[in-house]
């Protein structure tokens, strides 16, 4: 199976290009990143090409952090604004190689927010389209974002399927499935026509992949045995720092 560094949690203490360097000398596939604005894409792109690895997904901005954004794109209000991180995202991705975007919706209970979802969605595929990029959205537990817009892979496949745009694909996070839904195997094996990137990490403490409720040696057969072949996104936080919390992959999965 093979696996891919989010490096918005792990490594996250080196600049950017050092941890995409850190994630190949530990014997990841490629890489993956929350929010790499602050580095010059062509620093980033330096890195992935020294590696060899392709940076898989980006998240758009969130906005104003401080004030508790957590995405723009299910705002009623705020379109410019998720429309302008959606351009800088697909910017950024065009720049780096990367393939596809997780747009992120939002904290919000608004009546109006599934209407203004919907159509910087659709914005957003057509943007991403003229480059062959893939548009992601991803549900969210309510225990680490409450108020977040999309909770649930069932809203999300009513989302991806009321829209019908070939490019928006579903995020499959275990770790947030399990929290809100379980039957975590099940159901990823019936939004395979829609995924279109998985993550993983142990629950309930969003550590590393080797205890908590989910026995994730039955997870890697299971998405080895339906099929799926893209590099796994590990996206845990390091209990006590990342290279330190690295013996999983040996005694999970024979590497390292």
């Amino acid at each position: 199976m093979k696996i891919s560094a989010n490096l918005g949690f792990l490594w996250n203490d080196l600049p950017l290009p050092a941890a995409i360097r850190a994630a190949k000398r530990a014997g990841f596939d490629a890489v993956e990143c929350h929010w790499p604005y602050d580095y010059d894409p062509a620093d980033v792109r330096a890195a992935l090409e020294e590696a060899g690895f392709t940076m898989l997904g980006l998240n758009t901005r969130r906005g104003n952090v401080d004030a508790g954004d957590m995405g723009l794109s299910a705002l009623p209000g705020r379109e410019e604004e998720a429309r302008a991180a959606i351009d800088e995202a697909v910017a950024y991705a065009v720049a780096i190689g990367t393939p596809k975007i997780h747009v992120m919706a939002g904290k919000t209970e608004d009546q109006g927010a599934g209407a203004v979802f919907a159509e910087n969605l659709k914005y957003a595929c057509a943007k991403a389209a003229q480059h062959g990029i893939t548009i992601l959205i991803e549900p969210l537990n309510k225990y680490d974002a409450p108020g977040y817009f999309l909770k649930t892979t069932v809203q999300a496949e009513a989302i991806i399927r009321d829209l019908d745009l070939p490019n928006l694909k579903l995020m499959y996070d275990f770790y947030h499935v399990q929290i809100m839904e379980g039957d975590v195997c099940r159901r990823l094996q019936v939004a395979m026509p829609i995924v279109g990137h998985v993550q993983i990490a142990s629950v309930p403490d969003r550590a590393e992949p080797d205890h908590g409720e989910l026995d994730y040696r039955h997870v890697f057969a299971w998405i080895d045995e339906i099929g799926f072949e893209a590099p796994v996104g590990i996206e845990y936080k390091p209990a006590n720092g990342t290279d330190a919390g690295l013996g999983w992959m040996k005694t999970m999965l024979g590497r390292g």
